[in-house]
């Protein structure tokens, strides 16, 4: 006999039931973080340190905090003072080892975030993606001598290497206090892991959030004296053709009507912000989610274009994010009849008030404070 819990129980009843079945896993695997934390807290498991600064960018929740853009909005503050290099995983990339990102590379070879990051700021930086950051680092000093800070995406437990500055990033809406270890919720790793971080940046905040809100964060961090918090929030830009050859039609959502109609088209982890901004403007808005970092095939595309088909109005766009954009856009099954209509929205960061400034001026003071020590040590060396 098969038994329905949904027809026996409540919500409360089928939630308090999944948490009693997950615990144990969740018990289990915080077990296995707190060990292998301690193993590097000891020296059981190596880190190593670089000569030349090395900044982690991460958090410790599964999926979107708002990473891509934080590394973007670095780079974009520091590539004119330093000879900045980016190195990633490249999740879910088709490829293994290390591979330098160049204009032959494609989403595939390096992973959609990498791809974007390099498309943005092709000529300013060096980009590459090793599942070894190690190998990776050592790669990008043997390739350029010149480089002289490197930034490390999705790093924070990637802690073979021992990063200068160790910048942690939490999402307003998933603050880690207000959740659970993997798989009973989305933490991957405690709340104290927060202790290890130099910096946190507390991401996607409303834009009305209040001073109280800020102090009554700061004191659930509870965070030590050296280590600084700042407040960023989410800006969509306007939207920008994925196939930019083609003539543009929507250059502003400002000027949508409500005969027009919106296809929200994402493979990222959390789309709900997306689909909430492009709900504030005049157009009805239908949503088609995919998994995240998801390759679009020729059946998602016949699927895709078969709900297009079926919007009312009197324009249709598929709009998109930026990430998904270079998934998209080069992608051999996307019907080139229909590319244009299809746009992404580009996403920025902004600190709260003057933080921008402030968390810019933290960071180099700490990479500075790292080149003079080896700068020192150098100097000491040659004296003996």
């Amino acid at each position: 006999m098969n038994f329905d819990l949904s027809k026996i129980l409540n919500k409360e009843q089928r939630k308090s039931v999944v948490d009693a079945l997950l615990t144990p896993f969740s018990w289990g695997y915080g077990a296995g973080v707190w060990l292998r934390n301690k193993a590097f807290d000891f020296g059981l498991l190596p880190q190593e340190e670089f000569d030349i600064p090395v900044v982690s960018v991460g958090n410790i929740t599964v999926g979107g905090t708002g990473k891509t853009p934080h590394v973007e909005y670095i780079i974009q503050a520091l590539y004119r003072r330093y000879h900045v290099a980016v190195l990633s995983r490249g999740y879910k990339r088709k490829t293994k080892g290390f591979i330098l990102a160049s204009d032959n590379t494609t989403p595939r070879d390096i992973g959609d975030e990498p791809y974007q990051i390099y498309r943005k700021f092709n000529g300013l930086i060096t980009l590459a993606v090793c599942e070894s950051r190690r190998k990776g680092i050592n790669e990008l000093q043997r390739i350029d001598d010149k480089i002289n800070l490197i930034l490390l995406d999705d790093g924070f437990q990637h802690r073979y290497v021992k990063p200068k500055v160790n910048i942690l990033l939490l999402d307003y809406n998933r603050l880690p206090f207000e959740d659970k270890l993997m798989p009973l919720g989305q933490l991957r790793e405690p709340v104290s892991s927060v202790s290890r971080c130099d910096m946190v940046v507390v991401t996607k905040c409303p834009i009305g959030i209040t001073p109280m809100d800020i102090r009554m964060i700061k004191q659930r961090l509870n965070l030590l004296s050296y280590q600084k918090t700042y407040f960023s929030t989410i800006r969509y830009a306007d939207p920008v053709p994925v196939f930019p050859t083609q003539s543009q039609q929507l250059t502003s959502l400002q000027w949508l009507h409500q005969d027009d109609a919106i296809l929200c088209l994402t493979g990222i982890a959390t789309p709900m912000p997306l689909v909430r901004y492009l709900r504030q403007f005049a157009a009805k808005v239908k949503v088609m989610h995919f998994d995240d970092h998801h390759y679009f095939t020729r059946r998602d595309f016949v699927d895709i274009f078969k709900v297009f088909k079926k919007l009312t109005g009197t324009h249709k766009y598929i709009i998109t994010t930026e990430k998904d954009a270079v998934r998209i856009m080069n992608n051999p099954y996307f019907p080139p009849a229909k590319r244009s209509c299809i746009y992404y929205i580009p996403m920025r960061v902004g600190f709260l008030e003057m933080e921008g400034s402030d968390f810019v001026s933290e960071l180099v003071m700490n990479i500075d404070k790292q080149e003079e020590e080896a700068n020192l040590t150098t100097m000491n060396d040659d004296n003996q």
